[in-house]
């Protein structure tokens, strides 16, 4: 999956949850003043759209860890294609973050 497409699919999933929260949160604010079997239909709208929205989250969740994964594979590949090349990132690097926190 390309970057753009990842973010087109992060956009959307962001835009959904926020889509579902504030439908959660217009139909609790309804719910104060209703009482009966009107609050019960509230009650359970309000119950699909949590559920809704834990989908959702599991859905970023997915893509989230899909990503992680193929940027971990996509660094293990390097470096197993570039040993010394990575050695000497990690040694520059590691100079690097030495000299700014010498300086403290």
């Amino acid at each position: 999956m390309t970057t753009e497409a990842q973010e087109q699919v992060r956009q959307g999933l962001v835009a959904s949850a926020k889509s579902t929260l504030a439908d959660i949160e217009d139909m609790m604010k309804a719910q104060a003043s209703v009482t009966g079997e009107k609050a019960a239909e509230l009650r359970e709208k309000i119950a699909n759209a949590m559920r809704k929205a834990k989908d959702n989250l599991a859905d970023s969740q997915a893509v989230v860890v899909d990503r992680a994964k193929e940027a971990a594979q996509a660094t293990d590949d390097y470096v197993h294609d570039h040993p010394w090349q990575a050695v000497g990132a990690a040694v520059g690097l590691g100079f690097v973050l030495g000299l700014l926190v010498s300086r403290r």
